[in-house]
């Protein structure tokens, strides 16, 4: 099996930040301001893009939305695939009932992960919207699912993987293409086997 390589840096540093800003823009703008607005990441990059944005939005606000993390480890579809699921743990500290839920991810790709987060942030109440934010749109959607807020759509195909790195839990801020080996090589087999 090949490695994978980076193929493209799409978003660097300042591009994750003016994207941020411009969400938090809209944002606030669809929303009629941020009274009533909450903001909860996916664990793990979508946690960090949460606080981010809360960041933002208190910049053009002057008021810091409540901010909360989403595990939805034990929500996904393939969950039973998994031996031992790694589980961080939610923490949403406050009400979420009848408030605007901005859920935020990183990548949103097949739609699985989105829908496994709806179910798990349902156990929790029943806020009045949820939207959807995300630093990168890559298509290739398998559920009926779209984001409200998008950083950059980034066409890609299957044979790729698209990589938001974020500090602290990366070395660097940058969304990147890298190839998948994996796919590939199943591509190839798929190829000789005609």
């Amino acid at each position: 099996m090949t490695e994978a390589r980076l193929k493209a840096q799409i978003m660097d540093a300042q591009a994750m930040e003016r994207a941020t800003t411009r969400i938090a823009h809209e944002i606030i703008e669809h929303n009629e301001g941020s009274a009533n607005i909450q903001v909860i990441g996916i664990i793990r990059r979508g946690e960090v893009l949460a606080k981010r944005l809360a960041d933002a939005i208190e910049q053009i606000e002057g008021v810091r939305p409540k901010v909360g993390s989403l595990d939805i480890s034990f929500y996904r579809d393939d969950v039973s695939r998994h031996i031992a699921p790694v589980v961080h743990g939610t923490n949403i500290p406050f009400e979420i009932d009848n408030s605007n839920i901005v859920l935020v991810d990183d990548v949103l790709y097949t739609g699985r992960t989105v829908r496994s987060a709806l179910d798990a942030l349902m156990d929790y109440g029943r806020p009045k919207t949820v939207q959807l934010a995300v630093m990168v749109d890559r298509g290739h959607r398998e559920l009926p699912i779209r984001a409200d807020y998008v950083g950059r759509n980034v066409p890609s195909s299957h044979e790729e993987d698209v990589r938001v790195c974020i500090k602290p839990l990366d070395d660097h801020d940058s969304v990147e293409i890298w190839t998948n080996p994996a796919a590939e090589d199943a591509k190839a087999q798929e190829g000789g086997a005609r």
